[in-house]
Parts: structure tokens; C-alpha cells; sequence
């Protein structure tokens, strides 16, 4: 599917947006150029052990740099540690996790280059690098984020999207973190790969909305699947892929299920089933055209590592992610 006139246009637009987000944060491709040269082969390597040992991470690392970013911009205060952490909001807590493998690449990090790059920084190349390991497009992180001084549980709660939220709810979640339509189609497209526990989807199994039958915008025989797989006496915890038949390959493959009515989640689906013109569109492209996906993809994680990064003399290079220095 090509693109419209329109849409080259807009994307034109953010593009040029981008480069002005850019400018002002003030982070670079070479920041660690002179200070930490051989960082970014460190964390690959981190990464890639990671991934070899459980596939499953790469999508875990991906969303702790989304989790991080919504909450405080780009800082690493998902990595903090305390009962008020962002690891113990509703949608982090039994969900978030990798926390262990940033950091095994801190202490690679820092015994190379002690106190001089940042976890967030690290958040934001182990994502890139989860991608590109998963069969994705890589992209040039800019760097020189600093790790912020505190966490925010309440605005966790808040502020990152659901899956049991509308579209149009989402779509302004993004909007105020300074993201756009494009970025919420692209980015749920992190689903290529990864799992979602049964507490997140099986409102749409047995009484979705109150009607006292399945979601009607699933499709039959997954439906009889999930329902066997979370029973309505599960406690919610079993985990089944999140792009159905192609679970860990980063591709376009879950744009393709959400027009064939296999979107595991509700937030998802919708993308594509809701009156939403735009999102239902994009959804269309995305499936038709793997390029056009993770270009778009790579763009958005650009600008979603942009979100209020902390730059200069703000915040701190924790020496311990989980913990501010002193």
C-alpha cells in the first residue's frame, strides 16, 4: 500500500518536528564518543547474552525504555528501587521486568568506563539493540540522557497507556507526552514480539463488556484457544504471544493478525476496529508494507527516547540503577 499525499506530507512535517526535539534536548549520536568509545559494543554484547538465554527479553527491555520514558521523561526512574518505585505501579508490577539484565550491563559499563554513562542511556540503547537482534531496523540512539533523582508510582498509574483503554484515550496519553498518532500505531507494533499475561486480555474472553459473551472482534478459534488456556478460575499469570504465530521474529506480522481479527488485546484490536479513520489506516499500510513499518517504528522510538530527557548538570550517572548515589 503506498503512502497518500497526505500522509507523505505530515510525515514530512514530524520529521522536521523531530529535528527541532532533537536540537533542544541537546543529545547526540557521539556523546560517549571520547568518554565510554567502545559502549555501545558493550551493551550489544549484554544484550545479546540476554536474548540468547531467554528470547523473551528483548521485548522486556523494549518496554521498560517505553515504561521509563512516559513517567517522568526518559531518566531510568523505572529502575528505582523503594515501595513508592515505579516498579510496583499497577501496570509495572508482575509485568515489568529485565531490571536484572540492565544491570549486568551497568557493571559491563562501568568497568570500562566508571560513572560516565547513565542508566538511561542504557535503556535506550539495550532497546534499539533488542530490535535489531529480534529482525528489526536499527537506528542511531542519540544520546546523553542523566538519570533522575526520583521515582513517580502515582504518575505511573497515570500516565501509561492500558490495555483495556479506548484509542481515542491512548491517542492522549501520547499527545501529552509531546507523541503523535503515528507514534501510537508504530509503537504498539512492539507487539510483534513478546507476551501478555491473561489478566491483561481475558476480560475479552468469557463477559467482555457485560454482554456475556466473548469480544466479537475476535476471531473464533482464538478465542476457544485463550479460553482453554485462562479459565475463569486462573489466577491471570500464564502468558501466551502477543502477535499470534509469530511470536519472536520483530516484523509486521501483528499488524496483519489485527486485520484478520487476532489482536491479543483490546487495545490493540482496536487500532484497527474502532471508528478511528487514521489508526485504521495506518494499521492497513503497516500490514502491507514491512518497510514502511520499521522505518516509521525507528522514527518513533527516536522521538519517544526525546521525551524530557534530563541533560547538562540535571539529575546524575547513577553508579547503581536501582539506586540514587547518595
Amino acid at each position: 500500500m503506498k503512502r497518500s499525499s497526505c500522509y507523505n506530507g505530515y510525515s514530512l512535517f514530524l520529521t522536521t518536528l523531530m529535528l527541532c526535539v532533537v536540537a533542544r534536548s541537546q543529545l547526540t549520536t557521539d556523546f560517549y564518543s571520547t568518554t565510554c568509545p567502545n559502549l555501545l559494543q558493550i551493551v550489544r554484547r549484554e544484550v545479546q547474552k540476554a536474548i540468547k538465554f531467554e528470547t523473551r527479553m528483548a521485548a522486556s527491555l523494549i518496554r521498560l525504555h517505553f515504561h521509563d520514558c512516559f513517567v517522568n521523561g526518559c531518566d531510568a526512574s523505572v529502575l528505582l528501587d523503594g515501595n513508592d518505585g515505579e516498579k510496583f505501579a499497577l501496570p509495572n508490577i508482575n509485568s515489568a521486568r529485565g531490571f536484572e539484565v540492565v544491570d549486568a550491563i551497568k557493571t559491563a559499563v562501568e568497568s570500562q568506563c566508571s560513572g560516565v554513562v547513565s542508566c538511561a542511556d542504557i535503556l535506550a540503547i539495550a532497546a534499539r539493540d533488542s530490535v535489531l537482534l529480534s529482525g528489526g531496523k536499527s537506528w542511531r540512539v542519540l544520546l546523553g540522557r542523566r538519570d533522575g533523582l526520583v521515582a513517580n508510582q502515582t504518575g505511573a498509574n497515570a500516565k501509561l497507556p492500558s490495555p483495556f483503554e479506548d484509542v481515542d484515550t491512548i491517542i492522549n496519553k501520547f499527545a501529552a507526552v509531546g507523541l503523535n498518532i503515528i507514534d501510537v500505531v508504530a509503537l504498539s507494533g512492539a507487539h510483534t514480539i513478546g507476551q501478555a499475561r491473561c489478566a491483561t486480555f481475558n476480560n475479552r474472553l468469557f463477559n467482555f463488556s457485560g454482554t456475556g459473551a466473548p469480544d466479537s472482534t475476535m476471531e473464533s478459534s482464538m478465542v476457544s484457544d485463550l479460553q482453554n488456556l485462562c479459565p475463569l478460575t486462573d489466577d491471570g499469570n500464564k502468558t501466551t504471544a502477543l502477535d499470534r504465530n509469530s511470536t519472536d521474529l520483530f516484523d509486521n506480522h501483528y499488524f496483519q493478525n489485527l486485520l484478520n481479527s487476532k489482536g491479543l488485546l483490546s487495545s490493540d484490536q482496536e487500532l484497527f476496529s474502532s471508528t478511528n479513520l487514521t489508526t485504521k489506516v495506518l494499521v492497513q499500510a503497516y500490514s502491507a508494507n514491512q518497510n514502511l513499518f520499521l522505518n516509521d517504528f525507528a522514527n518513533s522510538m527516536i522521538r519517544m527516547g526525546n521525551i524530557s530527557p534530563l541533560t547538562g548538570s540535571s539529575g546524575e550517572i547513577r553508579k547503581k540503577c536501582s539506586v540514587v548515589n547518595s
